[in-house]
């Protein structure tokens, strides 16, 4: 396992690229055995553009408010899986009053159906995963393996304070319990990335902080 800070990178077929001035306008994410690049703290030199090997799946974690969604909104144009946007479908139908509890169940079996029949396409695929729910890294592995590509994560490194604001700036909350268990997801994903490990499947994971997360423009496929 490797962790990389430099602006040295590999291509998908594990070619070395020099390193470059100033920030690259794209890196690819692969190479030969699992990979942690660590883009935070990289003062001006983010990447703005992810390249990925076709087929491959992203999985995209951070707590809540820190950034997630709008990110996948604004960087990714393959087929994306964000249960906020079933959440959203599914209040529109709502009565206004009616508490998100109660269709809640509904909500994620929506999610998880449409996640079903994106991986059965054989496409590349971004998903919104929350970090708490490890059997859903888990069956994404498998879903990778079987066709021979690769999942990767990126993690959203972003402080409490900034999550928290983040939240309130879209008029959106969660309780304090279940902030909390996101936060320890989330800080035991970052806490091993950080040491050179990732979960078993996985072919590679990118830290990002709140500053390349505002950088990055694009995450793509092939090419």
């Amino acid at each position: 396992m490797t962790l990389q800070r430099t602006s040295a990178y590999a291509t998908t077929t594990g070619v070395a690229i020099p390193k470059q001035a100033g920030a690259p306008a794209r890196e690819a994410v692969g190479g030969a055995g699992p990979v942690v690049r660590d883009l935070r703290d990289r003062a001006g030199r983010t990447p703005r553009r992810l390249f990925f090997a076709e087929g491959d799946l992203v999985v995209v974690s951070g707590l809540p408010g820190s950034g997630k969604t709008t990110l996948i909104k604004r960087a990714v144009a393959a087929p994306r899986l964000d249960s906020q946007d079933a959440r959203d479908r599914w209040a529109d139908r709502m009565p206004r009053l009616l508490p998100y509890a109660v269709y809640r169940p509904l909500v994620r079996l929506a999610h998880f159906a449409g996640l079903r029949r994106a991986l059965r396409s054989g496409a590349s695929v971004v998903v919104h995963d929350c970090g708490t729910q490890t059997w859903v890294r888990r069956w994404l592995a498998r879903e990778a393996a079987r066709r021979g590509k690769g999942l990767h994560l990126l993690l959203l490194d972003v402080d409490k304070t900034t999550a928290l604001a983040g939240m309130r700036e879209r008029g959106r909350g969660v309780s304090r319990y279940a902030f909390a268990r996101h936060r320890r997801a989330v800080r035991r994903l970052v806490g091993d990335a950080e040491r050179g490990r990732i979960p078993a499947g996985c072919a590679s994971a990118v830290l990002l902080d709140r500053d390349a997360v505002d950088t990055l423009q694009g995450i793509t496929f092939g090419g």
